[in-house]
């Protein structure tokens, strides 16, 4: 029996002219793991300042976002007033809540950037979803690292291998970047019952099968899953325990209540959700 429950193959999506994604999650086959209920890969592009990469102020509710960058630099600006430039080794966390804004652009006072990440979000539990919205930062040299043979762990949230990030979270999950030398194997952790990893760079063999950039299998809960590098790889290991009830999403808004959602797209319509100090530019509301 394999290891490997379903296999989820990223979407490009074009979000500015120039600017290619990989849409993982939400998928039509599984729509979270753990309490991820989106993933995105960024590039990598190459992007200048005020160029195809700024994403213009647009708002959330009910989630926390994840930023996490292989290279390059993105600003961050809320509506709390945070302003936090992101490099990679450092974890931004953005706890939307009950109704935050944010914007995420190049930096002005430099040339062309090669920028290359992933952006997730998590669910927050019911309990949490109008709460006080937060921004968290952790910095370069903070995040727990875990040296195997041929392998580089960054616990980006959670707990795995044997380290626990300094990142409250608010429900059981982990999140890791796996650097990996060619011919590397390591073990995903079987603490948690809903388990993926996602291939960011290179090449990877779980139970006979190959899976390259793009690819995000997600495993058997409970079975033990040998992932091994047949090329220098980067794979951004994650999950968690399964979310209190389902999720509904549209558009930058998660909730387990449609009507909340309905009201969240009034709210952006009208202007009544907090303005990023300092901008006027906004990304007007999709079609429902």
């Amino acid at each position: 029996m394999s290891v490997t429950e379903l296999v989820i193959e990223g979407r490009e999506r074009e979000l500015a002219p120039g600017l290619v994604i990989k849409r993982i999650l939400p998928h039509a086959v599984r729509r979270h793991v753990g309490p991820f209920v989106f993933l995105d890969h960024m590039g990598p592009v190459d992007a200048g300042p005020r160029g195809i990469a700024d994403v213009r102020p647009h708002p959330h509710i009910g989630l926390a976002t994840v930023t996490w960058l292989f290279s390059g630099v993105i600003m961050h600006r809320d509506s709390l007033g945070s302003v936090q430039p992101i490099r990679p080794g450092e974890l931004n966390w953005m706890n939307a809540g009950k109704a935050i804004t944010h914007s995420e652009r190049m930096p002005e006072d430099g040339g062309l950037v090669h920028l290359h990440g992933m952006q997730a979000w998590v669910a927050l539990p019911k309990h949490l979803e109008e709460s006080e919205p937060f921004f968290s930062h952790v910095g370069q040299g903070v995040l727990p690292v875990v040296h195997e043979p041929g392998a580089r762990l960054t616990v980006i949230a959670g707990t795995a291998f044997g380290a626990t990030s300094p990142l409250e979270t608010p429900s059981p999950l982990f999140y890791v970047e796996a650097k990996l030398d060619p011919g590397t194997v390591i073990e995903v952790p079987e603490t948690y019952a809903e388990r993926a990893a996602y291939v960011a760079e290179g090449c990877v063999t779980i139970d006979g099968a190959e899976y390259g950039v793009g690819q995000l299998p997600v495993f058997v809960p409970g079975a033990r899953v040998a992932l091994r590098a047949e090329t220098g790889a980067t794979v951004m290991i994650l999950g968690g325990e399964p979310l209190d009830g389902e999720r509904h999403i549209n558009w930058n808004f998660v909730s387990s209540d449609r009507d909340r959602i309905a009201r969240a797209r009034d709210d952006w319509q009208a202007g009544r959700f907090p303005q990023v100090p300092g901008e006027t530019e906004f990304i007007p509301l999709p079609p429902a």
